[in-house]
């Protein structure tokens, strides 16, 4: 492994120059768009980062000094354990990057269209195909081993990924699929049960990407990121509103009230409504601001297809995502939501009536 010697990182969306960036003397990140994508393009963070000429500097919270929308191509959680391991090996110590430098490593292979140059260089390997293969080693590295045979090619089939569950990218039937597994405490049968309620989700009126399971027990999803040959540029709502997923840190009013003057469409903000409608419903409390996300697709924001969707403690038994202040809601709560946000009184209820009827 070998990281590039510069100070600046072109930021890329499909293959087109978007932007530049470096960092200020303070450690902040600083962005500037290319003049062409000033003409041709789109903004790709519309509430921090509007399309228009100039340098932006990037607030020092809740990114340490990143933007929102390329903090979503940074791993989280499994990915960070791959990260930290695969540098160790390479005798690198990961607290000495940057933002720059961790955005490099992700280079071409992170999710959504962005991706950043130059990127790292990493050693040719062989890719993992066999996912009872790619388990054990998981659960070597889980199991605390420092290092195993497969760690730089786990890191890059899983390396950029959010989220704390194991999980890589592999191709099946010539598309883009995500593949999860176990972590340490999760239930052997996770996948089983993820697979249930995302079948619930889809009776239930959610737009849900095809998903399936693997072997009978790694549930697996079609990324929705990918259409043919084209990457779909997507930005979380954790990115979208500059809010700390890590904390709870958002209310559902918000989130909807955000999906409105994103897409400027009620459709979206009832796509919105029905998924928090669903996380009540199942109990899904691990319902922080990445696990949202939205798409910009046809020259339009739309909601992406909805993930993660599984009953879950959450932390103190409260919603991550409160709702109109609430963190531990109730149906008055979901009503008094809608109405917080402006929906249709009559269209709320019909909604909440098809959620729990499933």
């Amino acid at each position: 492994m070998k990281l590039p010697n510069t100070d600046i990182v072109t930021v890329k969306c499909n293959s087109k120059s978007a932007g530049r960036m470096a960092l200020s003397p303070e450690g902040l990140l600083v962005f500037e768009y290319d003049p062409d994508w000033l003409q041709h393009g789109f903004s790709l963070s519309p509430f921090f980062l509007p399309l228009k000429a100039g340098a932006f500097t990037a607030r020092r919270n809740p990114f340490q000094g990143n933007f929102g929308v390329f903090a979503d191509s940074l791993p989280d959680g499994w990915g960070n354990l791959l990260l930290d391991r695969l540098l160790r090996k390479h005798g690198i110590n990961p607290h000495s990057l940057t933002i720059i430098q961790r955005l490099s490593l992700v280079g071409n292979n992170g999710m959504g269209a962005l991706s950043y140059e130059p990127a790292a260089i990493m050693p040719e390997l062989q890719s993992l195909t066999d996912l009872n293969e790619i388990a054990s080693e998981i659960k070597e590295i889980l199991g605390d081993r420092t290092y195993t045979n497969s760690v730089d090619e786990l890191y890059r089939q899983a390396g950029s990924l959010a989220g704390a569950r194991p999980k890589v990218l592999v191709m099946h039937e010539g598309e883009h699929w995500l593949v999860k597994f176990p972590s340490a405490i999760d239930s052997q049968n996770i996948g089983e049960i993820e697979f249930e309620y995302s079948q619930h989700a889809r009776r239930a009126g959610i737009e849900m990407p095809e998903t399936r399971l693997f072997e009978g027990k790694y549930f697996g999803v079609k990324r929705f990121d990918r259409s043919d040959s084209e990457r779909i540029h997507m930005i979380s709502a954790a990115g979208l509103l500059n809010a700390d997923f890590r904390l709870p840190s958002l209310d559902y009013t918000e989130l909807i009230k955000a999906t409105r003057a994103l897409t400027g469409s009620v459709k979206e903000v009832e796509k919105m409504f029905r998924l928090m409608v669903f996380n009540v419903m199942i109990g899904n409390k691990d319902d922080h601001a990445r696990n949202f996300s939205f798409i910009y697709a046809n020259n339009e924001w739309k909601c992406s297809p909805a993930y993660d969707l599984l009953p879950s403690d959450g932390m103190n038994g409260e919603h991550c995502t409160a709702l109109a202040g609430n963190g531990k809601p109730n149906v008055d709560d979901v009503i008094k939501v809608a109405d917080l946000c402006s929906i249709d009184k009559k269209k709320a209820k019909e909604i909440v009536d098809e959620v729990y009827n499933v």
